[in-house]
């Protein structure tokens, strides 16, 4: 074809970075628009496509062929502009984020916006309300909020500006937020199933993915939980939801809020803190125990005597311990040889009461010492599934177990239940929750590990209620004045903060610096091609892994565009969380 209007396509190929220029037929019209899908003829294939240009000036000499179908609606300008930087950011493609941010099914059309109404305040805000305004009132806030607060007030308080864009660590979260606002009166879109409600102009619900929602008319953003780890994607690019939406709500000029009981150092270095007074965020945290394992009997292992009056209660208990199986250290009950694989010799765990397993070859044999051929062994280090059993047989009546790899779904419905984290998000209520084993967090090998560990205490927490309500946090540790431990204990996340901004700062780990992960068969190459930038710090390899970091993200992120990507699979994971 020649002559007629002419676009500009990116192909929904992550490999390829390149745009193409396409004519559009007559039989199109004048529906298409910038972010429509389209499909396009491309190296003797079809593929998808989204329009990121009109009416551009081809290149001279060449014959154009014509769009292959027009596919619906799919993000705006502002969305392919973002997904732009996002790329910059994370290392990616930008046809990753496109992808995100278009509709899971053909939108021909959207419907019309509805008159909006300002929100009745069905969900008072009550003491909250000076502070809300105060963090509204600016770009960039923080909001320090205790476990019991609902999280709907704040999404009601952003929506009183216009539509807003409210994201969520969990699906069932996001249910929650949604039908808080609509008992206030607002118009919601629960993300992604209401994608051209959205687009059409009311005030989005979603979780990570809505990061990347059209909002008609974006007047605010809230990210609640901002510290959750869920709002980070795991697959490179390791984009993260507080991240985008915080760039969406600076192009936007709206107020971006940042809620958390306990927030990142990354949110705090990003904008203002707001809090309560000391009394009402203390009112907000249940109470916590801290059981100090140094002071009882070693026999008892995970189960002491606080925790089995607690069992024996006629409460509801949840006990939380991240190890899987029957137990993750075993030692022969006759010799005290450590069971280890006759293969690789790595540490075996027991994932049934009739087999030994290794976790690192796959190799399992029967439950027999290959020292001394003895058939029983002892566990050193048990996992939820032995337990259950234990625990079971202490308060004598059923036991459920939650896990990850165990579970189908359903909420568990006993008394009594014993789980991996996973157990936190299936349960919605409990009066109890203990962590069994609160140093496997708190000592855990990576760099955010006390992060991540008071990020569970908070979530517990929810669980449970405030001290009004008896709710209760067991913390069983040996290392009782953990800046963490502390910090659940006391009700002060700061004291956390403070402790950590130290550590980080004299291990130079982010939000200090900025720092990558580069990984997979091609990372030799890539690495040798990065050269060494200005400013850029390569450490490793180790475990054929390198570590890059520099002084902040632009400095990172323009090194990482400017090297050229090598064939082959290559991982490039900016802001690491499992360092």
């Amino acid at each position: 074809m020649t002559g007629g209007r002419v676009v500009r396509v990116l192909p929904d190929e992550p490999a390829i970075a390149k745009t193409f220029d396409y004519l559009v037929p007559d039989s199109f019209g004048d529906q298409v628009r910038v972010g429509d899908r389209v499909r396009i003829a491309l190296a003797g294939r079809r593929v998808g496509g989204w329009i990121v240009a009109l009416d551009v000036d081809p290149p001279t000499g060449v014959t154009l062929r014509p769009l292959a179908k027009w596919s619906g609606r799919g993000p705006g300008p502002d969305l392919i502009e973002l997904a732009g930087w996002a790329a910059w950011r994370w290392a990616g493609r930008p046809a990753t984020f496109l992808r995100t941010a278009s509709p899971e099914r053909v939108v021909r059309g959207l419907p019309n916006a509805r008159p909006r109404r300002p929100p009745s305040g069905a969900a008072s805000a009550g003491a909250l309300d000076h502070t809300l305004t105060a963090a509204l009132a600016q770009p960039r806030s923080v909001l320090r909020l205790p476990p019991s607060v609902d999280p709907s007030v704040v999404a009601v308080a952003a929506a009183a500006r216009g539509n807003a864009l409210v994201l969520c660590p969990t699906a069932a979260l996001a249910r929650t937020v949604a039908t808080g606002l609509r008992a206030a009166g607002v118009q919601v879109a629960q993300h992604p199933r209401d994608w051209a409600q959205g687009a059409a102009g009311a005030t989005v619900v979603g979780t990570r993915a809505a990061a990347w929602a059209p909002v008609g008319d974006l007047a605010a953003v809230v990210v609640i939980d901002e510290h959750d780890d869920a709002h980070q994607q795991e697959q490179a690019p390791t984009w993260h939801a507080r991240d985008v939406a915080a760039e969406r709500a600076r192009r936007a000029a709206a107020p971006c809020v940042l809620t958390s009981p306990c927030p990142s150092l990354e949110a705090l270095d990003w904008g203002e803190l707001h809090t309560l007074s000391r009394s009402a965020e203390r009112g907000g945290w249940p109470v916590v125990d801290v059981v100090d394992m140094r002071r009882e009997d070693p026999h008892t292992g995970l189960l002491p005597g606080p925790l089995v009056r607690l069992l024996r209660s006629d409460r509801r208990v949840l006990c939380l311990l991240n190890r899987t199986g029957r137990a993750r250290l075993l030692a022969c009950a006759a010799c005290g040889e450590l069971a280890r694989c006759e293969r690789c010799d790595a540490a075996v765990t027991q994932p049934s009461a009739d087999e030994l397993a290794c976790p690192r070859c796959d190799t399992v044999r029967p439950v027999v010492c290959a020292h001394c051929g003895a058939g029983r062994m002892k566990a050193l280090r048990q996992g939820v599934t032995r337990v259950r059993d234990e625990i079971e047989a202490l308060v004598g009546e059923p036991v459920d177990e939650v896990s990850g790899a165990a579970t189908g779904g359903d909420a568990p419905t006993t008394r009594v239940v014993v789980g991996t984290e996973a157990l936190l998000h299936q349960v919605r209520q409990a009066d109890v929750v203990a962590f069994l084993d609160a140093d496997q967090e708190l000592l855990a090998p990576r760099y955010r590990a006390a992060e991540q560990a008071l990020g569970l205490f908070a979530r517990a927490a929810r669980l449970v209620g405030d001290k009004a309500g008896g709710g209760r946090v067991v913390v069983q540790t040996f290392v009782p004045r953990h800046e963490a431990v502390q910090a659940a204990l006391h009700a002060d996340p700061a004291r956390a903060a403070a402790a950590e901004r130290e550590r980080r700062e004299m291990l130079r780990f982010p939000p200090v610096t900025a720092m990558a992960e580069v990984s997979g068969a091609a990372a030799p190459a890539f690495i040798d091609g990065l050269g060494a930038p200005l400013g850029v710090e390569v450490l490793g390899p180790s475990d054929d892994r390198w570590l890059l970091r520099a002084v902040d993200h632009r400095t990172l992120c323009d090194a990482l565009a400017a090297a050229e990507r090598p064939a082959g699979r290559l991982r490039v994971a900016v802001d690491p969380h499992r360092v």
